[in-house]
């Protein structure tokens, strides 16, 4: 199979239900209910449009019409009242009404055809009233209003039944108008009430469906999601308690799938390093056994360098030394000569023995762990090298210097080498002048053993603390060339770090960590 079938075949498999992920099926929940909360919203929105139309319609058009449709039927009937005690009385006072009635009438008029416009019915009933109105006043109001005062108006009593009849008709189509009127309200209030009842609806319906869905996401997600994980939790802890044998399978989402395959494989593989460190930790055990041994044969190899091979070399050293006394100035200069290579080789091997044997036993063999007062200690090296000391006119500063734990005896090995390390390589033209200084950096304590002497060259910073690496002949400078590679082991083996810094001026400085004694807790 090609690796473009074999993409087809798995986005195939992706694109099925059953190898839909948790993100698959909360897209395609979320779209669903989108789609159908747009649906429901857009027809509520529709539903309180409708709503709103019909209120709008009747408080704007239907119930103002019958309003001034009310009004224009006062304003008339005030100008036939005016217009009739007028033409009864003659006097003046009653054409007020009728001034009055023309203007409300004017007002009433403008309004309705504002209110109707687009509705033909409503027109025409207007039209139909103001018809009426127009035949009565050109045939009787107007005429009347126009007599002069003082006398009752004749014209007045000659039509008083041809107005009276013109008026008449004029009521008719008022209450036509006025009729209708009061119908189209009425219907605009039935389909107000109608449109209430189904947006009501709509808005239950709406609801329901709102706590379906939310009903169905919460049984979606239980099934889907938090059971499954649920059941994977169970069984993961199963594997955290160390039952490695307990198998991990679970249902739902492809990506639940997956991720329990994973962690049945890590549990797989789990199980499988366990068996190989269980196999690795006999081994160990095999090789501390070995190590153990191996440790004991040590031991020996160093009671027997300390005893068994010194005693030879010391009869060796004795013997040519005795030699040396008896033979001097009876033999020839060269036999002085070999003799005296003799005496030194045997002087210097078994001081190179006994720096080796303690270079071994540092680390080797635990040490007691107990707080150690540096003060004390350096005073102690100092008295031990004061001799050096005194020959060499060293001065010797320090500042205060604190309490640490370890050992006091390998501790005093450290701070004795690096001392006479000072004293011993110092410059011919100046006094030895040596400070020991202290800071603290978080848990550790950095000392550095400062002097004025020959001094190291940056390119020699790692080697010299390297096991019998010298920077200089044993004739000028006598030494094992094991003192640094001590100080070293020293105090990586009380869990510090000691490194050649460069000084000041001339000189060297060697500088060291050591972990500060843990403060005394109070009972």
């Amino acid at each position: 199979m090609t690796a473009g079938q074999a993409r087809q075949k798995t986005a195939g498999r992706e694109g099925a239900p059953a190898h839909w992920t948790t993100r698959h099926w909360l897209r395609a929940g979320m779209g669903t209910a989108l789609l159908v909360l747009v649906l429901l919203s857009a027809l509520g929105v529709w539903a309180i449009a409708r709503a709103t139309s019909i209120t709008d319609e009747l408080v704007d058009t239907r119930s103002p019409s019958l309003t001034n449709s009310v009004r224009l039927e006062i304003a008339l009937v005030n100008q036939e009242t005016g217009i009739r005690g007028y033409g009864m009385t003659g006097r003046t006072q009653f054409l007020e009404p009728y001034r009055q009635g023309l203007a409300d009438e004017k007002t009433a008029v403008d309004k309705l055809r504002h209110l109707l416009a687009g509705n033909a019915g409503g027109l025409a009933d207007l039209a139909a009233v103001l018809d009426r109105a127009r035949t009565w006043q050109q045939r009787v109001a107007t005429p009347v209003s126009s007599a002069p005062p003082g006398t009752p108006v004749r014209l007045a009593t000659d039509r008083a039944a041809e107005g009276k009849a013109a008026f008449d008709h004029l009521r008719e189509a008022m209450t036509a108008q006025q009729d209708h009127f009061r119908q189209a309200r009425a219907d605009a209030v039935d389909d107000l009430m109608a449109a209430q009842r189904l947006r009501n609806w709509i808005f239950t319906a709406i609801a329901l469906v709102i706590v379906l869905m939310v009903t169905a996401v919460f049984e979606g997600l239980r099934r889907g999601v938090t059971t499954p994980l649920a059941r994977l939790s169970e069984d993961a802890g199963h594997v955290t308690r160390g039952d490695f044998a307990h198998h991990i399978t679970v249902r739902g989402p492809a990506d639940l799938r997956h991720l329990g395959a994973d962690i049945e494989s890590m549990r797989r593989r789990l199980a499988d390093e366990l068996t190989t460190s269980e196999r690795q930790r006999r081994l160990l055990d095999e090789q501390a056994a070995d190590l153990k041994r191996s440790n004991e044969e040590l031991e020996q190899f160093a009671y027997i360098a300390s005893h068994d091979l010194q005693e030879p070399l010391r009869k060796v050293s004795t013997f040519t030394q005795m030699l040396q006394r008896r033979y001097a100035g009876h033999l020839d200069a060269r036999a002085d000569q070999y003799i005296n290579y003799a005496v030194d080789g045997a002087n210097r091997m078994q001081v190179l023995i006994n720096d080796l044997l303690a270079f071994s036993r540092i680390g080797r063999f635990p040490h007691d762990s107990e707080p150690v007062d540096l003060d004390a200690l350096v005073d102690t090296t100092l008295d031990t090298l004061s001799v050096s000391i005194e020959e060499a006119g060293a001065r010797v500063t320090r500042d205060d210097l604190p309490t640490v734990t370890g050992s006091s005896t390998q501790l005093g090995m450290l701070w004795q080498n690096l001392l006479s390390n000072a004293v011993k390589f110092r410059d011919p033209d100046r006094a030895p002048v040596i400070h020991i200084g202290v800071s603290r950096e978080d848990t550790l304590l950095r000392f550095t053993v400062t002097d004025n002497g020959i001094g190291i060259e940056p390119e020699y910073a790692d080697r010299v603390f390297v096991i019998f690496q010298r920077l200089h002949t044993k004739d000028r400078y006598p030494g094992s060339g094991i003192g640094l590679a001590m100080c070293k082991k020293v105090v990586e083996h009380h869990g510090g770090t000691i490194t050649l810094e460069p000084a000041d001026g001339p000189g060297t400085r060697i500088s060291f960590t050591l972990p500060a004694a843990e403060p005394t807790r109070q009972p």
